[in-house]
């Protein structure tokens, strides 16, 4: 196997998800996925994207993240200060080394050579996520990752392909993720936590599904099934505080930037 990634887009912006959010990012976005969920917004990278060395994708994002580290030494001195500080007392301090780099797609985990691109980042001292659709096996991804994984909801119309098997291998520094885009979606996310003792592995994350663009209705995206009904934003806030789920809800915060249909953002 050759040391190359098929890439569809590398840039740098901000974390628009998770617990991450607002921090500056470098995205590197892998071509191909298994799944055509219903509210998929990147089918782009379906199918566009160019062969690319391991190498230099890596130098693309050196370039990227050379501001930041030229000013390491800020982070330096905030990870020196608590460690010279009681635990106790220094919990809310919390330093990561930015920016990020996260691998998304597409599915990235669908290019083998994405295990060894994360796990030379992690070396580096990089603080690495992947988003990736929790279809496949998750367990071979360095522990060093932050693993952002889907448990696809009933709209998506690939719930069925859900690997529970991922579940155990989920650490305190992962994050799983319900796509929420009607009320049987809710009602199924809340069944599964509560199933799986979701809440006492790692951060749960409800994002809302935002409606496509016209341009952005591939048609090999799957329907949503017949029988959904809508859930509005207000009403997933009030379902998540009238339930009093332990979940986090989130917007996808480059979406209110930009236009919500731009690429490399």
């Amino acid at each position: 196997m050759s040391d190359t990634l098929t890439i569809n887009e590398i840039y740098l912006s901000i974390q628009g998800e998770s617990t991450f959010a607002g921090l500056p990012c470098i995205f590197v976005r892998l071509t191909a996925c298994n799944l055509r969920c219903s509210y998929c917004d990147t089918a782009y990278a379906f199918t566009e994207g160019s062969k690319k060395a391991l190498a230099e994708i890596r130098e693309k994002i050196d370039d990227l993240a050379k501001p930041f580290l030229e000013k390491q030494i800020v982070g330096d001195d905030v990870r020196r200060l608590i460690s010279e500080t009681e635990k106790s007392k220094s919990r809310h301090v919390v330093s990561y080394n930015l920016p990020l780099i996260e691998l998304t797609g597409g599915e990235p985990l669908l290019q083998k050579n994405s295990l060894p691109l994360m796990k030379s980042l992690c070396d580096d001292g990089f603080t690495v996520l992947i988003e990736t659709s929790g279809a496949l096996d998750i367990s071979q991804v360095d522990l060093r990752v932050h693993r952002i994984m889907d448990l696809k909801c009933p709209s998506s119309g690939e719930s069925e392909r859900n690997r529970l098997e991922n579940i155990p291998h989920l650490k305190n520094t992962d994050e799983i993720k319900f796509v929420i885009g009607t009320q049987q979606d809710y009602d199924w996310a809340k069944q599964k936590i509560a199933e799986h003792q979701l809440a006492a592995i790692c951060p749960l994350l409800f994002s809302w599904v935002a409606p496509l663009q016209p341009h952005q209705q591939d048609k090999s995206l799957k329907k949503v099934p017949e029988g959904q009904t809508p859930i509005s934003r207000k009403e997933l806030v009030e379902k998540i505080t009238a339930d009093a789920l332990p979940v986090r809800f989130q917007l996808q915060m480059h979406k209110f930037i930009w236009p919500p249909d731009k690429k490399g953002v």
